[in-house]
């Protein structure tokens, strides 16, 4: 019986039935800049369809139910038998199903494919964030195989499948696979040439056992893995499969799984190598050589990852305050909460638009466009990342006591928002990794200095500030110390330079006026208040 005191008012809708592609702006605009005009208009379809299920009930729920229902590692069969298995809920399976169907592991596969894929990336990692570690690693892998053309030819095909083919079996039989990866470890961390896991060559050439172990191994039960080993010659790269050709298991023992902040639907575990089985990629002692270009690109989804958290969470706090009235009126309409959602939308624009460009330069695959990414992939790893988690945190309060409570789906961005600053390098990681570049390879810094150039002179705000970034990257004395300091400052003329050719006038002015002219406070919200922040906001907007 309904009491007649508890007649719900002025609670907003959910945000349900929508396409999350086309509702966002600035992601169509990137696709239809960066494509291929003849490919434009398939895209477009693809990645509608894509968004219209990503914003279904039915793909909330997946999210919902991967996350309630976290993964259950099983060491031993009934009989005692060794097996390492690790149980998923079926919405993990139907979520990275999706993905794979959706194509996103195959953008080395088809033109345009980064673009496409980096945009249905963003789109589909707003239903789940934790499935998209296997697809990121899966898609990354590609690159590090081709160093060993038979296994490149071998394993190539079956990455860049459009069908997921789940459980463990021979790779041979299965008509698509995925990968993980295992790099870290206790003693060393990021530290990888610290690594004490040792590789002993066998009779065939190329094959090797592994004795040692992994701190954190993303997704273990994948079909394989790319692991790095110390051999003869130094540290070296290794395709670890889960089941050998003749259908027996490879000696991989998950220990236990990581009991994480976020992530909770995906299985990181710490594993074992007993005599466990593998095959050399690349060279002997150039493992972080043939490693590195996996490394690239998912650092890159680390960036789509994190624009996607963004995205998802502005897109909630906008719908929030246009539904809900306090005060006399919509939250929307008030001044100040209109500056916060402003501020959040600027945030998330600018990640997304970096992100695209940083794809699109992939599918160029020139000299300069290799030369832009080397710098550009950790200054927006680095920056992008680290803005991610006070910017969901701060549209988790747009929902007040609301946006605290697990039902509202806010919780669960906000714990996963800082695992992208943390995996492939964290912070200071990424900003020595610039200070590398930048000592070792002028073209990379000719290639980003090119690339922020052109729009010099369109804004003179964004004019001083590549000018005061000329001058920091003039000396480079004592450059560790403030690396931080001096990679946001590259991030956000990057950024500045990409809205000021490409946004609307609104969101280039607010963003320059703010992350470049110094107008700014230290919290969102702190925009100029002569700017026009309501059209900043409505398009912003996703529309059921």
């Amino acid at each position: 019986m309904a009491a007649t005191t508890h007649t719900v008012t002025n609670q907003a809708p959910p945000l349900v039935g929508y396409d999350v592609f086309a509702s966002d702006r600035a992601l169509v605009e990137g696709v239809e800049r960066h494509l291929d005009p003849a490919l434009i208009d398939t895209a477009r379809d693809e990645l509608s369809l894509l968004g219209r299920s990503a914003g279904s009930a039915q793909a909330q729920e997946w999210g919902a139910l991967a996350n309630e229902n976290p993964p259950v590692l099983r060491t031993h069969d009934r009989y005692g038998h060794r097996i390492d298995e690790v149980d998923f809920h079926p919405s993990w399976h139907r979520l990275l199903g999706k993905a794979v169907g959706a194509g996103l592991t195959a953008a080395w596969a088809r033109p345009g494919g980064h673009v496409r894929r980096a945009a249905g990336f963003l789109v589909w990692s707003q239903t789940e964030s934790g499935h998209g570690c296997p697809v990121s690693m899966t898609h990354a892998a590609v690159p590090a195989l081709r160093a060993d053309p038979a296994l490149a030819a071998e394993w190539e095909p079956r990455l860049t499948s459009t069908v997921y083919d789940q459980g463990l079996r021979p790779a041979a039989q299965k008509a698509g696979a995925v990968f993980g990866m295992g790099m870290t470890e206790k003693q060393g961390g990021s530290d990888v040439r610290a690594n004490t896991t040792r590789a002993r060559a066998l009779a065939e050439d190329g094959t090797y056992e592994l004795t040692g172990h992994k701190w954190f191994c993303s997704a273990p039960m994948s079909d394989g893995f790319l692991v790095l080993a110390q051999a003869e010659q130094g540290l070296t790269c290794f395709l670890v499969p889960r089941v050998l050709q003749d259908g027996t298991r490879n000696v991989f023992a998950i220990q236990r799984l990581k009991d994480k902040l976020g992530n909770r639907s995906n299985a990181s575990g710490e594993v074992e190598f007993d005599g466990t089985w593998a095959r050399r990629v690349g060279e002997e002692g150039r493992g972080v050589r043939t490693i590195i270009e996996m490394v690239a690109a998912t650092r890159l989804d680390c960036v789509i990852g994190s624009s996607a958290l963004m995205r998802q969470a502005v897109v909630q706090a906008v719908h929030h305050a246009t539904y809900r009235e306090a005060f006399g009126g919509r939250l929307v309409d008030k001044p100040l909460m209109r500056n916060v959602l402003a501020d959040l939308a600027l945030e998330s624009e600018a990640a997304t638009t970096l992100a695209m460009r940083l794809a699109a330069a992939y599918d160029d695959g020139g000299e300069q466009e290799r030369a832009f990414l080397r710098l550009a992939v950790p200054a927006a790893k680095y920056w992008v990342t680290k803005r991610c988690t006070p910017m969901v945190g701060e549209a988790l309060e747009c929902l007040g006591g609301n946006g605290y409570v697990e039902e509202s789906g806010m919780p669960r961005l906000l714990r996963e928002a800082p695992l992208n600053s943390i995996w492939e390098g964290s912070g200071n990681v990424q900003a020595l990794d610039v200070l590398r570049a930048l000592q070792r390879e002028p073209s990379a810094l000719n290639a980003f200095l090119t690339e922020v150039g052109a729009a010099r002179g369109a804004d003179h705000r964004l004019d001083g500030a590549i000018k005061d970034l000329l001058t920091e990257l003039a000396d480079l004395t004592g450059a560790e110390a403030r690396a931080r300091r001096l990679v946001e400052r590259m991030a956000l003329v990057l950024q500045g330079s990409l809205l000021v050719r490409y946004a609307p006038a609104e969101v280039a002015d607010a963003f320059c006026a703010s992350r470049l002219g110094g107008d700014w406070g230290a919290a969102f919200g702190t925009l100029p208040h002569t700017l026009d922040l309501a059209s900043v906001v409505e398009r912003a907007a996703a529309r059921p």
